[in-house]
């Protein structure tokens, strides 16, 4: 199966840490963000990976291939970001017809990437426990169903994981693009009950801002 991790984003909310250096190549411990999910798909067998760039890409491209020379990596560049849908849209011919694994490039987690399930129809998400700024969540589950509850605070929050079946981006094209992918064409199938999920108790924290880039260190810390 094919992995695409998403790090096209300018990390704006993580100034002045982004200023000149991209946000996947901010550290945990003494590993990049981005370094740690490559090594978190390859140990899970994910033998082909693309990767999108935009803001400071280049830095991101020669990190990448300077730690994993000899790996299958394709690189996507975009001159502005597209959007979490636009940048997979932008590859949407490589990635094939087959599901793909997508992941955002700046969490920092111990999912169990073996364990979720890959043949999908639409889309299949990890969700985990609702954190400090995620109260209101994302979704619900219903059995295995995602749902969405629009008068109660959802259980779950989308971890940034997902098992994404390509066809859900049939009809779109490149300009319109950038899009996000949650808002823009999941929470439509979810609405039609065609969107399957799991929960994941592992370890996760989005490392969207400077304190929960703190979090995640001191977490780090705390299990070494």
């Amino acid at each position: 199966m094919k992995a695409m991790i998403l790090a096209a984003g300018y990390g704006k909310r993580m100034m002045p840490l982004t200023e000149n250096l991209p946000k996947p190549l901010l550290k945990v411990g003494n590993e990049t963000l981005i370094e740690r999910n490559i090594n978190a798909l390859l140990k899970e067998g994910f033998n082909e990976i693309i990767i999108n760039v935009s803001y400071l890409g280049s830095m991101i491209k020669d990190h990448v291939l300077e730690m994993f020379p000899n790996i299958n990596i394709y690189f996507s560049d975009e001159k502005i970001p597209l959007g979490t849908g636009g940048g997979v849209l932008n590859v949407i011919e490589r990635l094939g017809v087959e599901p793909f694994l997508l992941i955002n490039a700046d969490i920092f987690h111990q999912i169990k990437l073996k364990d979720i399930k890959k043949n999908v129809e639409i889309a299949h998400l990890v969700g985990v426990k609702n954190p400090d700024h995620n109260i209101g969540g994302d979704f619900c589950l219903d059995s295995d169903l995602v749902t969405i509850s629009n008068k109660h605070a959802n259980e779950y929050t989308w971890s940034g994981v997902s098992v994404i079946n390509p066809i859900i981006f049939d009809g779109l094209a490149i300009e319109d693009a950038p899009f996000d992918i949650w808002k823009s064409i999941l929470v439509g199938y979810i609405e039609k009950n065609m969107v399957t999920g799991q929960i994941s108790d592992s370890m996760w924290i989005d490392t969207g801002t400077i304190d929960r880039l703190e979090l995640a260190n001191k977490t780090y810390k705390d299990e070494n």
